[in-house]
């Protein structure tokens, strides 16, 4: 009798386990849940917490309550100025309806589909009133921000609510870039070439100035040098004939030593020459020969005499 009692007592424990274990159901930060009670929903459990419901009678379908991303494969446009355009774009969105959100499209698989083709829509309509330089520079931020309002506006359909449109990337074609690049590349080589030839013709102007200045220089130094030569000369030649007048025997026989000292410099110089012409007057005397010097004669022979050896063999 004991053990049929137990054992009944077990069994109503076992059931009350299981039916509280049906009848309650948590709900996490990050989820929201819709009980439904044979296919229609009767109440939503938006906060986190522990909820009641009627087991076997009433089921929970759970949704995310976070922030969830769509990701949208690139796509062309054409923008307003005929230019094609590769668009790689996202858009961010959250569940604000649940009990709308599963009436419509009951998944998020489902709603990924759906708000693609908004998304879609939305990129061909805003860029295509746009040009290439709108879209990838001057209005990109304001751009963004129309195509999530109206998103926004169609995706409130089923119930969600569109947090956030960006644009990845707006290029041109693989075709259309490489065109551009090597109009570009054509372009810089244009004017690296015009720049270069700007520089050689500087170059030469530069230069053909140098080569003018510096004959200029070197004929105006010449010039130069050859007036103050002449003027040396003009010196010396006015010093000579001065100390000439004033003692012509002295200069002969100065004339004369200079002359011995260029011509005999050398041990081997050899002249073929008498001993007793003028050239050797002054071996045999201060005077010259006889014991005198004819001023005039001296005169006369010693300054014509050459600066180097003459007659040497």
């Amino acid at each position: 009798m004991k053990n049929g009692l137990f054992g009944f007592v077990a069994i109503v424990l076992v059931v009350l386990a299981v039916l509280a274990y049906l009848s309650f159901f948590v709900v996490n930060p990050t989820q929201q849940a819709l009980v439904l009670q044979f296919g229609e929903i009767r109440r939503t459990a938006k906060e986190p917490g522990l909820y009641v419901k009627i087991p076997f009678i009433q089921n929970v379908v759970f949704l995310d309550n976070r922030v969830l991303d769509l990701n949208m494969e690139p796509k062309e446009v054409i923008a307003a100025d005929k230019k094609r355009l590769v668009v790689d774009a996202f858009a961010r969105y959250r569940i604000q309806n649940p009990v709308l959100f599963f009436q419509t499209v009951n998944n998020v698989r489902e709603a990924d589909l759906r708000l693609s083709t908004f998304l879609d829509a939305s990129l061909r309509s805003e860029l295509g009133r746009s040009s290439f330089t709108d879209v990838v520079r001057d209005r990109r931020a304001a751009l963004m921000e129309a195509i999530r309002k109206d998103i926004d506006r169609r995706a409130a359909e089923i119930g969600v609510n569109v947090v956030d449109v960006k644009i990845r990337r707006a290029d041109l074609p693989d075709a259309n870039s490489q065109a551009v690049f090597r109009r570009m590349q054509t372009e810089r080589q244009r004017e690296a070439t015009e720049i270069r030839a700007q520089g050689e013709e500087q170059s030469r102007r530069i230069k053909s100035r140098a080569d003018r200045d510096a004959t200029v220089i070197v004929a105006e130094a010449k010039r130069d040098a050859e007036k103050i030569r002449g003027d040396g000369d003009a010196e010396r030649n006015r010093i000579f004939a001065e100390a000439y007048s004033k003692d012509p025997e002295f200069f002969a026989f100065y004339r004369s030593m200079q002359a011995y000292l260029t011509g005999m410099s050398s041990s081997d110089t050899r002249m073929v020459i008498s001993p007793d012409s003028d050239f050797f007057r002054f071996f045999l005397g201060p005077q010259g020969p006889g014991g005198k010097a004819s001023g005039a004669g001296a005169a006369k022979v010693a300054p014509s005499m050459p600066s180097s050896s003459a007659g040497t063999q």
